[in-house]
C-alpha cells in the first residue's frame, strides 16, 4: 500500500461512523455471543467470564461444545447457554448455525468468537452504537492476548499492518473494512442469507465477499477491544500461514469476480474489497517487488532504481505505521525478527495442499482471565 493512506489516517476525521453519521436509533440492542470451541474446554470459563464482567447487560452467549467433554463446565448465570452437538460437527460454520437453531429467543444481532478469545469490559457498550448509526455488519479491533515471544508479537506486526490499511483507514474512507474469522458482529438477518458452499477453511473470505455484495459498507469499530492468541512458536506459525495461504489459492476467482463486478458496476466498496483479497500475502509481494527491480536493471538501469525506491518507500512505511499504531509494547523491537517468519512462510508454501485436505487447526495454550490481562497490560 502506498505511504498516501498512511497520512489519511491523520487528515480524515477521527471517531467518526463512516457513511453512517446519524444515529437512527437509541434502541439497546440484543446480542448473541457465539462461541466455537472444538476438543477443547480451556478456554470456555476465561471466555465467560469475561462476557460476565460486561457494562452491558442485554445479551446471551452460546458456547457451542463441539466434539467436547463438557462435564467441568458449570455456569449459573443464566445468559450463558451451553451447547453440545450430538454428533461432531469439526466446521466452525456447523457449530454458528447449530447456534442459531438453538437461540433462546430472537437477536438483534450475532458475534461470532474464537474458543480462546477475551473480550474487553467495554466490548459490547461501545459496539451497541455502530449499529444505533445504521451498520448491519462491523469488525470489532483485535489485540493479542499474549506478547511474551518473538513468534507472538512477529504474528501481531502483520496484523498491526493490515489493520490500519484494511480496517481503519477503510472506515474513515466509507468503505468496506476487512474482516476477521473472530469479532465479526453481523445483523442476524443478514447472517442468515449468508449460504456456505463448504465447511473446510476460509470462512472469513467467504463471508468477506457475501457481505461485501450486500452492503455499502462493512463497519470497523477500533473501541471495541478483542483479545485473539498469538501463535507461541515457528511450527504453528508455519501451519497457521499455510491455512491462510491455502485459502488465498483458494478464493482467488471468487475474490477476481468481486473486483470485476465492482468494476462492471462502478461500485468503488465491492472494487477496493476486491482489490485487497487479490493481493498475494506480504512475503509474496516483497519477492515479487525484488524480482522486478533486478529485472528492471537487466533491461534498463533507471526501472530497476524506481523498483529499488519502491521498495524503501514500502518499508518506511511499514515501520511507521508498527511505531504508531501498535497499542502493546515490543512491537517495533519485533521488526528485526522479521526474517523468522519470512522463512516459515516459504516453507508454508510448499504444504498448501496439506491444507486442502485436513483442517489444520491452531493449537493455543495461553489460559488467562481478563482481569490478569488487563492488569498486565496496565504494568
Amino acid at each position: 500500500m502506498p505511504p498516501i493512506f498512511f497520512l489519511l489516517h491523520y487528515l480524515l476525521p477521527k471517531k467518526s461512523f463512516g457513511k453512517y453519521s446519524k444515529q437512527l436509533t437509541e434502541k439497546e440492542f440484543d446480542f448473541a455471543a457465539i462461541i466455537t470451541a472444538h476438543k477443547d474446554t480451556r478456554f470456555i470459563a476465561p471466555f465467560v467470564d469475561s462476557f460476565i464482567k460486561q457494562q452491558y447487560s442485554n445479551f446471551i452467549v452460546y458456547v457451542v461444545a463441539d466434539d467436547c467433554d463438557i462435564s467441568d463446565l458449570h455456569f449459573t448465570d443464566e445468559r450463558i447457554v451451553l451447547l453440545k452437538p450430538e454428533k461432531a460437527l469439526n466446521a466452525k460454520t456447523q457449530s454458528i448455525k447449530f447456534a442459531v437453531n438453538n437461540f433462546v429467543r430472537p437477536h438483534d444481532v450475532l458475534v461470532i468468537f474464537d474458543s480462546d478469545n477475551l473480550v474487553h469490559p467495554e466490548y459490547l457498550k461501545n459496539l451497541n452504537p455502530y449499529f444505533q448509526h445504521g451498520f448491519r455488519a462491523v469488525q470489532t479491533h483485535m489485540l493479542s492476548k499474549n506478547t511474551d515471544s518473538v513468534y507472538a508479537r512477529l504474528d501481531s506486526i502483520g496484523h498491526i499492518y493490515n489493520n490500519f490499511l484494511e480496517r481503519q483507514v477503510k472506515m474513515e474512507l466509507g468503505l468496506s473494512s476487512a474482516i476477521l474469522g473472530l469479532g465479526i458482529a453481523i445483523d442476524s438477518n443478514l447472517y442468515n442469507e449468508i449460504f456456505y458452499k463448504d465447511a473446510l477453511g476460509g470462512f472469513d473470505k467467504k463471508l468477506q465477499i457475501q457481505l461485501t455484495q450486500k452492503l455499502k459498507q462493512l463497519g470497523f469499530a477500533k473501541d471495541c477491544i478483542v483479545y485473539d492468541e498469538k501463535v507461541e512458536d515457528g511450527a504453528a506459525l508455519e501451519k497457521q500461514r499455510t491455512r491462510w495461504i491455502n485459502t488465498y489459492f483458494k478464493y482467488f476467482r471468487q475474490s477476481l469476480s468481486l473486483f470485476t463486478g465492482g468494476l462492471a458496476t462502478f461500485n468503488l466498496n465491492q472494487i477496493s474489497t476486491g482489490l485487497m483479497m487479490l493481493r498475494p500475502p506480504l512475503f509474496i509481494t516483497f519477492f515479487a517487488a525484488f524480482a522486478f527491480a533486478i529485472i528492471g536493471f537487466v533491461l534498463k538501469p533507471v526501472i530497476g532504481i524506481v523498483w529499488c525506491l519502491l521498495i524503501l518507500l514500502f518499508a518506511i512505511n511499514f515501520v511507521l505505521i508498527i511505531a504508531t499504531q501498535s497499542l502493546q509494547k515490543g512491537m517495533v523491537q519485533s521488526l528485526a525478527y522479521i526474517p523468522m517468519i519470512i522463512i516459515r512462510q516459504i516453507k508454508a508454501v510448499f504444504k498448501i495442499k496439506t491444507a486442502n485436505k485436513n483442517f489444520l487447526k491452531t493449537e493455543h495454550q495461553n489460559v488467562i482471565y481478563i482481569d490478569e490481562l488487563l492488569n498486565k497490560e496496565r504494568i
